[in-house]
């Protein structure tokens, strides 16, 4: 879940210290209104957080909880508080048998939390880190106010002396990228319907954060590790502490700071600091060809030239008699062409280096929903064709060369 700097060099993950930092950034100063449905220790966290950051003269901007109203259309439940004994109880004092994974921000535990009765995943943030403060308020306060089937739901947090603790619903199939990434001879081979479905519960969870909310948020750091998977392959957007509040009015951009993941981040992000919805956009192409190609976004054990996903992908976007060539290898064949030809286009229009020419969030739904409705038939080699949605069709209808060319298709606004 650790950011980096989208300039190619790792911050936390890959334990570099070459920081993408913009001289004329400065940190946003703390408000004092309170948040609509923030508790105290939330506001007590955010005030330490602000002096914190004062004196050590840290670049952190972000979300905080007065920047999201909540109105009658998003159905939000309290974050409970829990104290620290009660999470280390839940997981036997944090025990490595209790242990499920690490991100640049902490290290997340397995847990039974009696009170509530419940299997949780508890993420214990970094005491030494400023971004893990940092991340911690700004999850709090958006977690605690979002609703959504695709986004994982936040039960709860301890904020006791220097101990930071995020208490989510637990997810038992994990991330992502375990299901696609180096996998052990025991685990079971991602489908080409599970792709698909996969594919198009993330993309709603990226529509509810950038059309449905209000103020509209962008994810900033949407990839692999950071989609968790429920039972039956359900998927949910996680870690939101790089969220920003989108641009408003006249606006077009939010300019802040470079953070994100190398090899998801946007080009033009990465390039100019201001941040766009579109931003969010590309980075969702490149976690689709992961799933069509079964390849890492960045991958330094490959040759040089196919290191980059999108980088190697782009010359085969070319050529028709090539998209056979981006499947993965452990699909065996088992998929339908058309429809690998139309996930293949969708991808591309996301991944196109000018931001204008990427489609909007919404239409990515529309049309990722009408493929995860063809049910694909390995025996058969054919799509039943149960949901004829000839919107959605028209919307898929992108020829090789406008792939290649970037002209705008039916489906870019």
């Amino acid at each position: 879940m650790g950011c980096f700097s989208c300039n190619g060099t790792t911050v936390l993950e890959e334990n570099t210290d070459n920081n993408f930092t913009k001289a004329n950034d400065q940190p946003r100063p703390g408000k004092a209104k309170s948040s609509p449905r923030g508790s105290r220790k939330v506001l007590d966290v955010k005030n330490e957080d602000v002096t914190k950051r004062k004196q050590s003269n840290s670049e952190t901007d972000g979300l905080d909880s007065s920047d999201i109203s909540k109105d009658e259309k998003t159905s939000s439940t309290q974050a409970q508080t829990f104290t620290f004994n009660e999470l280390a109880a839940a997981t036997g004092n944090f025990r490595s048998d209790c242990f499920i994974g690490e991100g640049g921000f902490g290290k997340v535990y397995k847990g039974h939390l009696e009170k509530i009765n419940q299997i949780v995943a508890i993420k214990q943030l970094d005491r030494n880190g400023l971004q893990g403060t940092k991340e911690f308020v700004v999850e709090v306060a958006m977690l605690s106010l979002v609703d959504h089937p695709n986004l994982v739901k936040l039960i709860g947090f301890c904020a006791e002396r220097d101990q930071r603790l995020l208490v989510y619903e637990y997810m038992p199939l994990g991330s992502l990228d375990k299901h696609l990434h180096d996998l052990p001879p025991n685990r079971k081979r991602l489908d080409w319907n599970t792709r698909m479905k996969i594919a198009a519960g993330a993309a709603r969870g990226l529509e509810y954060l950038h059309d449905k909310l209000k103020p509209p948020i962008i994810y900033r750091d949407l990839k692999c590790s950071n989609i968790l998977l429920g039972e039956d392959y359900h998927p949910k957007l996680s870690d939101f502490g790089l969220a920003k509040v989108g641009p408003s009015g006249d606006k077009t951009h939010v300019s802040t700071r470079v953070m994100g993941t190398y090899g998801y981040c946007a080009p033009d992000y990465a390039m100019t600091g201001q941040l766009t919805f579109k931003s969010d956009i590309y980075s969702f192409g490149v976690v689709l060809l992961e799933l069509i190609t079964g390849r890492k976004a960045f991958d330094p054990t490959k040759d040089p030239k196919e290191q980059n996903l999108v980088a190697w992908a782009r010359p085969l976007f070319r050529d028709r008699k090539k998209f056979s060539l981006m499947a993965d290898p452990m699909l065996e064949g088992r998929y339908p062409v058309r429809g690998l030809y139309q996930v293949l286009a969708i991808a591309a229009m996301c991944v196109q280096e000018q931001p204008t020419m990427r489609p909007a969030i919404a239409d990515v739904v529309t049309a990722l929903s009408y493929l995860s409705s063809q049910q694909y038939d390995p025996s058969s080699r054919n799509i039943q064709n149960t949901c004829k949605n000839p919107h959605s069709s028209k919307i898929m209808t992108k020829s090789s060369e406008d792939i290649s060319t970037g002209h705008r298709g039916p489906m870019e606004g």
